[in-house]
């Protein structure tokens, strides 16, 4: 008989609305692929409570299982390089996207997707980290390519929230200076590290001038929109400015002038195609020299069941820092 296992169902209803259930499945609903996890510890992101919510963006058919992360122990594997028992995990790719992701208690993917754990890691802290911590130290690898921390104060928009959080944490490990812009929780912000928080609108220029005066060495984005544009404006010369995210807008709007005049460099950060090479070199870095000093309590725990309300708090902006799922929990 095959292994039955609770999992997260989005299902599309016939007026065009989106239910979740928590229901059984079993192994064999999963896709094909090499190795089969079982997954002890999963985290939420922006996309899996897009996914969740029926965008076809994300998610093109439902039913689905979203989860773009995952963590737990190889249960079976067709590959060499994993074996039962193996504790791996499982960041981006297409998983939790249209193949059924880390909101259920099994998973079953392609060996290139997985990591196995670096030494200095526990499934639940890389968890934690997840593709936020990904991103942010993606971010912080393009950052360090041209920018040291002698060099001036650095930028982190919507710093709250799962990348944003990461990124101050990490930044501050690394001795840089780091403004913090969030809408809420400065004291939660100094504790991982910020030198300042400085509110939204500090950050939100209206106005139509090309160039603002200069502020930032360097800047990690992970709003987009008009924050963006102020950030890029703000950038002293030869700064660089990352950029992950567009829940503020995917729109642009500047002119060439930060780029032709001061050099600003705009880097876009891609983690779901990151290529594994430079992927565990980056998961060894966030076991290691880039770990947040405060990791363990930067993840708030629920369940699968408990996943419902934070799934409406991080889509209207509320989340604060990390959110793991216990998948050993109903």
């Amino acid at each position: 008989m095959a292994t039955m296992f609770l999992a997260m169902v989005v299902e599309e209803q016939a007026d065009g609305s989106y239910t979740r259930t928590i229901r059984e499945r079993t192994v064999d609903d999963l896709p094909a692929g090499e190795v089969l996890i079982r997954v002890l510890w999963s985290s939420l992101n922006y996309k899996d409570a897009l996914s969740a919510s029926g965008n076809k963006g994300v998610t093109r058919k439902y039913p689905h299982t979203p989860g773009i992360d995952a963590a737990g122990i190889v249960e079976d594997s067709r590959n060499d390089r994993f074996r039962p028992g193996d504790q791996v995990l499982v960041t981006s790719y297409d998983l939790g996207m249209n193949t059924a992701g880390g909101f259920g208690q099994y998973i079953r993917v392609p060996a290139d997707w997985v990591v196995s754990l670096p030494a200095g890691l526990e499934l639940r802290e890389s968890m934690v980290l997840g593709t936020a911590g990904l991103t942010a130290a993606m971010s912080i690898t393009a950052l360090r390519a041209g920018i040291g921390p002698e060099q001036g104060e650095i930028l982190v928009t919507g710093a709250s929230g799962g990348v944003g959080s990461m990124a101050v944490s990490i930044l501050a490990r690394l001795g840089y200076e780091v403004c913090a812009a969030s809408g809420k929780d400065t004291a939660y912000l100094l504790g991982l590290g910020a030198k300042s928080v400085v509110a939204r609108a500090e950050v939100d220029d209206a106005g139509d001038r090309p160039l603002l005066k200069t502020r930032w060495a360097g800047v990690i984005d992970t709003v987009g929109g008009n924050i963006l544009a102020t950030a890029i404006r703000s950038t002293a010369h030869k700064g660089i400015v990352t950029c992950c995210g567009n829940v503020a807008s995917p729109d642009l709007q500047l002119t060439v002038f930060p780029f032709i005049l001061r050099g600003v460099t705009l880097v876009g950060i891609d983690s779901q195609n990151l290529p594994m090479e430079e992927r565990a070199m980056i998961w060894q870095r966030l076991a290691h020299d880039w770990k947040p000093a405060k990791l363990g309590s930067m993840g708030r725990e629920v369940s699968l069941a408990g996943l419902e309300g934070e799934i409406a708090r991080i889509l209207q902006g509320g989340q604060k820092g990390r959110i793991v799922v216990n998948l050993g929990q109903r």
